[in-house]
């Protein structure tokens, strides 16, 4: 006999069971077609008579196939009921298939005593991870041991960590190298990367495609030479997290607007990228009409950003303002003001009192200067505040040498300042020439101590000698205190009665500030800020 039954049910469902009486036939007969029969067992045709018992059975909708179990003799020890212990083993089995896969609740906890652990290890070297939460971090303690070892390889301490716990999202492989590999491409140098980090650790976070290489592009349309481009990365990192067309394009369109030269801009924005993150309405324009307020002339400030970018990052209320109350407190006249700035902006940037008060007691003791007299002296040089002790010092003692009593030095100095800062050796060279060649007494220089400031080679020799071919006596102030042009119109002179005046050789001149000044283009536009103030001037 033949029992056809159903096996396969991967899920409990409600059984329907359908039996077919069973029919008895001749295999061997041929009243039934091969088809008929097939249809009718659904099982491949055997020898001999046997009973054909069909079950139909359907499980939540679901119809599955049979399998026929042949009763014959031969089969009976394969048909028997199994054991208990098979039953067993083959509910486990069922059991297994059934639910191999963990609960939610399971995964859940699992995932929850992970993460556990990864912060378990985190506290353990140091690092607080309370921002961390809601954080798709590793899984294992081990990986997140990896990420913070390769931090530490880039220079980042725990303490760096700490400061931005965010880092330790980002994935070694899908984040860090990729950044890290497309920023040394463009040039930016490895001995950086620690600072870089420091300053723009979201960086890691980006994507090159889509966050990092449009900035870079454009940073390249603002004239921006590429090979300037990592210094600027380098000097400001956080312009790689701007908007596009946010705080970078309008402070750019501002600065044309107020006259910064277009050709201009790509060497301002590699000096001072920072600009590209400043807010007009909060710090460039309240800036520049203050300057103006002052006296400057718009075009002249424009043409002080040009040259000295920098200045817009001066705190307004914080310095700039208080720093002119200072230059005013110390006897500096209101109407100078703007050509004091105009000649050296870094005045209203620094902590100006310190060092007045350190210039003002030094003078007093060594020249004896009337504390009144610093704001003069402030007028004609104002990098006077930013001179060292020790360049003026030896300055003042190569005048004595020379014989100025410490009234004429001090009468020199009120009238020159230039005399504290010159190079010693050129100003040795032309002491040497007036004495010997010149023969003029030492008064001429008290009267004139900006002779120290003209080229010996280049206007005093060569005026000197035209002088004395042409026999005319005359004060240092009218052979040198004019252009080439005006000294050979002198020379046409016969005689001359009344010297023209000239004005200050020290004074200067604010119209020439507002002329635009075409510089030779060069490789690179960025240039290190240099600090000048114990430099001498040639």
């Amino acid at each position: 006999m033949k029992i056809r039954f159903c096996s396969g049910f991967t899920k409990p469902g409600f059984l329907l069971v359908h039996f077919d009486p069973p029919s008895f036939f001749a295999v061997r007969s041929r009243s039934l077609s091969d088809s008929t029969y097939g249809n009718l067992c659904n099982h491949k045709k055997r020898s001999g008579i046997g009973i054909g018992v069909t079950v139909q059975c359907a499980i939540a909708n679901r119809r599955f196939s049979s399998r026929s179990v042949d009763s014959s003799p031969k089969r009976e020890r394969s048909s028997r009921p199994s054991s208990g212990r098979d039953r067993v083993k083959d509910k486990g089995r069922d059991s297994q298939s059934l639910y191999s896969r963990p609960s939610l609740l399971d995964m859940n906890k699992e995932k929850a005593a992970n993460r556990a652990k990864v912060y378990e290890f985190l506290r353990g070297i140091g690092i607080v991870p309370d921002e961390l939460d809601g954080l798709e971090l590793p899984v294992t303690a081990d990986v997140m041991k990896e990420r913070v070892e390769f931090l530490h390889k880039l220079g980042l301490t725990i303490e760096d960590i700490n400061n931005y716990p965010l880092v330790l999202g980002c994935s070694v492989k899908k984040n860090m190298v990729p950044v890290l590999d497309y920023l040394g491409k463009l040039g930016v140098r490895k001995s950086t990367f620690t600072e870089f980090l420091r300053r723009y650790p979201q960086v890691l976070h980006a994507s090159v495609v889509i966050d990092l290489a449009p900035v870079v592009k454009y940073l390249q349309g603002l004239d921006i030479k590429p090979s300037d481009v990592p210094r600027v990365l380098e000097r400001y990192p956080e312009v790689l997290g701007f908007k596009l067309e946010g705080t970078m394009s309008t402070s750019v369109a501002y600065l044309v607007g107020i006259g910064v030269a277009r050709r201009e801009i790509g060497g301002v924005l590699t000096r001072y990228p920072e600009i590209l993150g400043m807010r007009v309405a909060r710090i460039i324009k309240p800036l520049v009409e203050y300057l103006e307020h002052l006296g400057i002339p718009r075009l002249a400030v424009a043409r002080l950003i040009e040259k000295r970018p920098h200045i817009l990052g001066f705190e307004l209320d914080d310095t700039v303002k208080p720093n002119v109350q200072i230059l005013q407190d110390f006897n500096v006249r209101e109407t100078s003001l703007p050509s004091i700035i105009a000649q050296y902006p870094e005045i209203i940037g620094i902590d100006l009192k310190p060092k007045l008060e350190t210039q003002k007691k030094l003078l007093c003791s060594a020249i004896d200067l009337n504390p009144e007299d610093l704001g003069s002296l402030i007028e004609r040089m104002p990098q006077f505040v930013s001179l060292s002790e020790s360049p003026m010092l030896k300055h003042i003692d190569f005048l004595t040498k020379c014989g100025f009593s410490i009234d004429q030095t001090r009468e020199m100095v009120i009238g020159c300042p230039q005399v504290l800062a010159l190079n010693l050796g050129i100003m040795k060279l032309s002491f040497e020439y007036f004495q010997k060649e010149m023969r003029r007494p030492l008064q001429d220089l008290v009267d004139f101590p900006a002779f120290f400031t003209y080229g010996l080679e280049s206007t005093v020799k060569p005026r000197h000698k035209k002088i004395i071919k042409k026999g005319i006596k005359c004060s240092l102030a009218w052979m040198l205190n004019c252009s080439d042009e005006k000294f050979e119109q002198r020379m046409s002179y016969d005689t001359i009665d009344i010297e023209e005046v000239e004005s200050d050789p020290s004074s200067f001149d604010m119209s020439t500030l507002m002329q635009p000044e075409r510089e030779e283009e060069s490789d690179s536009e960025y240039e290190e800020e240099e600090n000048d103030d114990d430099e001498e001037f040639a």
